[in-house]
């Protein structure tokens, strides 16, 4: 089956990440991924200043609540930061109290939880 030409690119420009309160959300990620800078917008979005082809969003999202004003968040991990050093991963977002949801697996991953409950993942990163 030959491929059609599509006007959208193969290119992801962010990924959305579900958040109740938007300035505790951009100083905890601006801590654990040392991150700085990055504006809040709209009162409701944090774009936050990462290297890469795609942009980590933080957004309160309040078009996408429901009628009890909650917002669903990643109940599996949908994002993956990189690091060189898995360990000294682990250790850092042991040391900052971040939920911890697993150990090291296969000396590659782990999953943890941000302050609203979303599910991420560090994995080792592969040359």
């Amino acid at each position: 089956m030959p491929i059609k030409k599509t006007p959208i690119k193969n290119r992801i420009g962010g990924v959305f990440v579900p958040v109740r309160d938007i300035e505790r959300a951009r100083e905890w990620y601006n801590q654990i991924l040392g991150l700085e800078g990055g504006e809040i917008s709209f009162g409701h979005i944090y774009s936050a200043p990462m290297d890469g082809t795609a942009g980590l969003i933080l957004d309160t999202m309040p078009k996408w609540r429901n009628e009890d004003g909650n917002v669903s968040t990643y109940q599996a991990p949908s994002i993956q930061f990189l690091t060189n050093d898995i360990y000294a991963s682990y250790q850092f977002l042991k040391e900052n109290n971040v939920e911890l949801l697993t150990g090291i697996e296969d000396d590659f991953y782990f999953v943890f939880k941000d302050p609203d409950g979303n599910l991420l993942m560090i994995c080792k990163e592969i040359s």
